[in-house]
């Protein structure tokens, strides 16, 4: 491999990176050791009990945490040691897992155990998707993202492909307990890679952050990133839809098809092949189509697919299709993703990724509810073409969204806002805070100046303000006051902590605009209790 492609970000650069490499190859021990024992539960659950309800009831324990508890592992992720956190989930998964082998062994698993037990298992998981996933951009250069992202979709579509039968296999010659013992043993080669890893610690002069402040920031961080809520609103978009041919698959198979299980293994064996294929072509989709338009492609061939699929009712062309539909997937789902870690900051990027996360899980339920709701009142054909459609036409509607995120020094903290200097001391969590900054604009740049501040605006927003407004001086109209409110010292601290080179551009752009030889004046207002006076 030559130096040109680890720099531009080749399918297989970022594999120079020694806790890339190791850390990927423990995900996909992990994640094979899952697929084992979500096949292994499924099928114990069918010899505990006869009720089709506890069956359906073991994946539900697996993926219901993820909607519940997303939110709170960004938060978390964020808050402490992003290493040590990850041990303790993997570890959590560990004894859970260890756990459930052991009861299995003595023949002391119940239905109810094996629910309790998947339930700790996809409490674990849900706790660990957004640390895991925050991870990726501190282990490897920023021109390698995509490819990282690539990379760990194919190690998760591989996973897929050939755990469910190393499970079968496992189960039908060594027993469950073994199967269980198998991906309890998945956990220590993640702990083992993750203990081995020298993270670099995040410096700080201030202390953490509250949980419940924390989880407030991501969500108003979210909230204000236009950015971020456009890759929010094509990931929905994309999954309410595409999810139809998933939820509707093992029906298709059955009742289109008039097939068996047979087929169905090899149709999504053949979906997670093309899963691996388009995941090794995404250098080559970057670098003819942006982010936008390679969304837009990938789901336009996605939804066609699907209208051939609820015509051409053919078990090869079905296997045909599921291969492009795979690699579709892939495409999209790479995009997205790393769209999503390029469009926030570090310091809130496992809460704005449990925010997307939550996001595509809620599309994955709704869709697979909705479109599994048409199939049963207008049959399978009519719902692959309706979401077929509304998959190509909300592609186009949004292809205006934009998805190519921040270049990797956009941003990094600045540190260009001079720090205050109280003259009496000034308690941390003392409250609110107001800042007024005084502009003198020339007259002819007052629409260009208004409509940057206004843009200036949603980042203060978007980083901690509680109230912000502009106010014109009816004497001096060339003179504005820009207002906004933090809720404390502590919160207008964190945000000079916060200040990135792309704010800082912005500032530039208003400073210019301003009465030639006049610069921004800044001042601060507390309120709350009285201060003490220094010594």
């Amino acid at each position: 491999m030559s130096n040109r492609d680890t720099e531009t970000g080749s399918t297989w650069a970022p594999f120079k990176s020694a806790i890339f490499r190791w850390l990927w190859l423990a995900m996909l021990a992990s994640n094979i050791g899952t697929w084992i024992n979500d096949t292994t539960s499924g099928w114990m659950m069918t010899s505990l009990s006869a009720s089709p309800l506890l069956v359906s009831l073991v994946q539900t324990a697996g993926s219901l945490p993820i909607l519940v508890l997303a939110l709170v592992a960004g938060a978390l992720a964020d808050i402490v040691d992003r290493r040590r956190y990850l041990i303790v989930t993997q570890s959590w998964m560990l004894i859970v897992a260890t756990v459930l082998s052991v009861t299995t062994w003595l023949h002391l698993l119940t239905p109810e155990w094996l629910l309790l037990l998947t339930l700790g298992l996809g409490i674990g998981s849900a706790m660990s998707m957004p640390a895991m996933s925050s991870t990726t951009p501190e282990i490897v250069p920023p021109a390698q993202l995509p490819a990282a992202v690539a990379m760990t979709s194919i190690g998760f579509n591989a996973s897929r492909a050939i755990g469910p039968a190393i499970g079968g296999l496992i189960l039908l010659s060594l027993g469950p307990a073994f199967a269980y013992a198998l991906n309890a043993l998945s956990f220590l080669a993640v702990i083992g890679v993750l203990l081995w890893w020298k993270r670099e610690p995040v410096r700080s002069d201030l202390p953490a952050e509250q949980f419940v402040g924390a989880l407030r920031a991501g969500v108003r961080y979210v909230v204000n990133s236009a950015d971020f809520r456009g890759v929010l609103l094509r990931a929905v978009l994309f999954f309410l839809f595409a999810t139809a041919t998933w939820s509707l698959l093992p029906f298709y198979v059955r009742g289109e098809l008039k097939a068996g299980p047979a087929l169905y293994g090899v149709i999504l064996g053949a979906a997670g092949l093309g899963a691996i294929v388009g995941g090794l072509l995404l250098p080559i989709w970057r670098r003819w189509f942006g982010p936008e338009r390679q969304v837009l492609a990938a789901s336009v061939l996605y939804a066609l697919t699907m209208v051939s699929m609820a015509y051409l009712r053919n078990p090869l062309f079905a296997c045909a299709a599921m291969l492009v539909i795979g690699a579709c997937w892939i495409t999209v789902l790479s995009a997205l993703q790393v769209s999503a870690q390029t469009t926030v900051p570090a310091w809130v990027r496992a809460r704005a990724l449990s925010i997307y996360i939550t996001a595509f899980s809620a599309g994955l339920v709704a869709g697979s509810a909705g479109w599994g709701w048409v199939a049963s009142h207008h049959g399978i054909p009519f719902a692959l073409v309706a979401a077929a459609l509304g998959l190509a036409l909300s592609s186009i509607a949004t292809v205006r969204v934009s998805l190519k995120g921040k270049t990797p020094g956009d941003l990094v903290p600045s540190a260009h806002w001079p720090l205050p200097i109280p003259s009496e001391e000034i308690a941390q969590d003392r409250g609110p805070v107001l800042i007024t900054v005084a502009y003198s604009v020339r007259p002819e740049c007052r629409a260009e100046f208004l409509k940057a501040l206004h843009e200036l605006g949603r980042t203060r927003r978007r980083d901690g303000a509680i109230f912000w407004g502009i106010f014109q001086n009816i004497e001096q109209s060339e003179d504005f006051i820009e207002s906004f409110v933090v809720p404390s010292w502590l919160e207008h601290l964190r945000q000079h902590e916060r200040v990135s080179h792309d704010d800082q551009r912005l500032q530039l752009v208003i400073a210019a605009l301003m009465s030639e030889g006049q610069v921004p004046a800044v001042h601060h207002y507390v309120g709350g209790r009285q201060v003490r006076p220094v010594p």
